[in-house]
């Protein structure tokens, strides 16, 4: 029988095994040393600052003002529901501050950064990925570099830029909503007063509780940006293709944020 003719199911079990784990392993590997790849040129471009900035600043405005709405929005009401449950929770024989300190800790240290990222990747991400793949399949990428443009410095790290400024600033507004949103649900539900809700709120509140919400939202606008941009960047396959690079780049971002979430409370609290 002609070897080239032998078919899988004929080869060995070892051979059959093997090749069982080293193909995923392998396009992992590989996965690893194209997103490493696309950090380096991230890095490269960098000195083009002429050509990034206008674009950084066009991005800052799409992530920013775009995504204000929805993210003041979801704070309200997660510091209203913290508000709620806290005041259901505690009281009776605990002082009624203790709400106040339940609430603000609980959207500084949490919810605001952790909810935020969520929405940006569902939101962000997932345009991103759709138009970085649509240009990819389009052959807009092949055509800018034909023309000798680097389309790291057009493409990526404007959008890489712009999460990395905005999601700080977009955390802080979340954190300051779902306070005061949580300060005005106790007052209607719990009838607690406005001395003991800002006695509670800066009781347990310590200066590194903003650097560790301001530390989350940079990591997270990381992660929010540059996975999408390089799966949108590696889509293949026409229409298909990048509705498949929009989904993975979402699940990818959404599971990459709560895993951060977890290993920087560990390496920071």
């Amino acid at each position: 029988m002609d070897p080239q003719l032998t078919t899988t199911a004929e080869l060995p079990l070892p051979v059959n095994a093997a090749r069982a784990v080293s193909r995923p392993v392998l396009g992992a590997l590989g996965t690893v040393g194209r997103f490493g790849m696309l950090l380096l040129e991230l890095v490269r471009a960098l000195p083009e600052w002429r050509v990034w900035v206008p674009r950084a600043l066009e991005q800052c405005e799409q992530v920013g003002y775009g995504s204000l709405l929805i993210v003041l929005l979801t704070s309200a009401f997660a510091g209203a529901v913290a508000s709620l449950q806290a005041g259901y929770q505690f009281t009776g024989n605990i002082p009624l501050y203790v709400v106040g300190a339940i609430v603000s800790e609980s959207v500084i240290l949490e919810l605001g950064p952790v909810m935020t990222g969520l929405l940006l990747a569902g939101r962000i991400g997932a345009r991103y990925a759709a138009e970085l793949g649509t240009m990819r399949v389009t052959e807009q990428v092949d055509a800018l570099e034909s023309l000798g443009r680097n389309p790291a410095s057009h493409l990526l790290l404007p959008r890489v830029i712009a999460g990395l400024v905005m999601l700080p600033a977009l955390v802080a507004l979340a954190d300051a909503t779902g306070i005061l949103s949580g300060w005005v649900v106790a007052k209607s539900s719990i009838h607690i007063t406005n001395a003991d809700y800002a006695y509670g709120t800066h009781r347990y509140f310590r200066t590194f509780d903003l650097w560790y919400s301001v530390i989350k939202a940079e990591a997270f606008g990381a992660v929010v940006t540059v996975i999408p941009c390089f799966v949108g960047y590696e889509a293949k396959e026409g229409a298909e293709g990048v509705g498949r690079a929009t989904t993975t780049a979402v699940v990818a971002a959404c599971v990459v944020i709560l895993l951060l979430d977890m290993l920087l409370a560990k390496l920071l609290l």
